[in-house]
């Protein structure tokens, strides 16, 4: 960890030279050195290379801005932003720090607004984050007051570059990110537009909740079948993912940086599993039963061969589809060692009042207290307590040696092998 300094040059000087500590090991596809999750200076490059670099950021659903004046509190990395829609229709995303003394301004999670004022000093910003007005701008009694030089059009806030794709809303520092469908590449489309087909959503619910670990485990997590058959007994015991099943870790062929982890369902309630796999799980437990199997029913509502599809959009999106419960997660990296994660779920306003129930009903599976986060979450602390503190300074990663990529086999870290090729190029190591 480096240690900041009071001199400017001093701490840029600390920066780089904890950055020039930090080698990767020279067998680079099967070893991640520790200090990617522990290392301030490198979380701080992050945020600029990859957060505000050329990427595309989930901000929020075209479906929580309905109406004109409608806003929503997001994140692009860790920096606050605003989303909100104009009264001409438009979709503008902007820092949420007033170009004045860089007060948060907008403090209310989601609203509607004619225009937001920040509470310091007054300052007032259209829905676009134009500047509109300055109180005393001309001074007093002609005294004090703004130079006469100074114009509100160069003062507004800073905007970010925005795009949609059938609702999903995303966000860019930077002109040069390629368009959307380019971005997410045709293999995580494909499933995207399962979920987002271009049909309303309607929000059903949200989550916020903090993860002591650093935010790249959450992506490895779901690029980690492995772990899925060993850790969630739920997921094991009632059928949902089970080894031997029809299951595949999917990732695009471009980037390597999107992945998708999918699975399909049996068509028995409860997992029919053989007594060789069930020496190698231990969660695995005979004679389990729900008192309500409703919440083990499976409608078939998408052109799919899966049940469940859990997909990882760099750097910051998961789009979740748990047979029929639907969602999206927003990673919010909060320093090395912490992150939020922010659920958002949803159906269509077309689903009848049986699927929404349903829908809530299979609800309990996500979210931090869910039948599946809840096992996740842990994991991950003690995933970080491990490499915060141990000794040792490397993970390995050698299950299904040597590949990258998609695999059909849920024992495999190919995928996680693939994001870490492509976060490396990016970062410089």
């Amino acid at each position: 960890m480096y240690q900041s300094q009071t001199v400017i040059g001093r701490t840029v000087a600390s920066k780089d030279a904890a950055l020039a500590d930090c080698v990767w090991p020279e067998d680079a596809l099967h070893y991640i050195p520790d200090w990617v999750y522990t290392s301030g200076a490198v979380y701080d490059q992050e945020i600029e290379k990859i957060f505000h670099g050329k990427t595309w950021n989930y901000v929020a659903l075209e479906a929580e801005l309905p109406n004109p004046g409608d806003y929503k509190r997001s994140y692009v990395g860790p920096t606050p932003v605003v989303v909100s829609r104009a009264e001409d229709g438009s979709v503008n995303v902007f820092e949420n720090r007033c170009a004045h003394r860089g007060a948060e301004f907008c403090r209310n999670s989601q609203g509607n607004a004619r225009e937001f004022v920040c509470p310091y000093h007054q300052w007032s910003y259209d829905l676009k984050g134009n500047l509109q007005g300055i109180p005393f701008k001309r001074g007093v009694n002609r005294e004090g007051g703004m130079p006469k030089d100074f114009k509100n059009e160069d003062h507004g806030l800073r905007k970010l570059h925005v795009t949609t794709r059938h609702g999903v809303i995303f966000a860019s520092y930077s002109a040069e990110v390629e368009p959307i469908d380019e971005y997410l590449t045709p293999e995580i489309l494909a499933d995207f537009d399962t979920v987002f087909p271009g049909k309303k959503l309607k929000i059903h619910g949200y989550y916020r909740n903090e993860l002591p670990c650093n935010w790249k485990m959450y992506h490895e997590n779901l690029k980690d079948p492995y772990h899925a058959t060993l850790l969630h007994s739920f997921l094991v015991v009632f059928g949902l993912l089970v080894a031997g099943n029809k299951s595949a870790m999917l990732v695009d062929s471009v980037h390597g940086r999107h992945g998708t982890m999918a699975s399909a369902k049996s068509e028995d309630k409860y997992a029919t599993v053989s007594e060789e796999n069930k020496k190698e799980m231990r969660s695995f437990h005979d004679g389990l039963h729900l008192q309500d199997d409703r919440f083990l029913e499976f409608v078939k509502e998408f052109d799919s061969p899966w049940s469940v599809t859990m997909q990882t959009v760099w750097p910051n999106l998961i789009v979740q589809r748990e047979m029929n419960t639907l969602g999206v997660r927003q990673i919010v990296p909060n320093g090395p060692d912490s992150m939020i994660m922010q659920w958002t779920m949803f159906g269509y306003e077309d689903d009848t009042p049986e699927m929404e129930r349903h829908r809530l009903r299979q609800g309990n599976l996500m979210g931090p207290a869910g039948f599946l986060g809840l096992e996740d979450n842990e994991a991950m602390k003690f995933v970080q307590e491990g490499v915060r503190r141990a000794s040792t300074d490397v993970n390995v990663l050698k299950l299904e040696s040597g590949k990258q990529g998609t695999s059909n086999t849920l024992i495999s870290e190919a995928a996680i092998r693939s994001m870490y090729s492509y976060y490396r190029s990016v970062m410089g190591f």
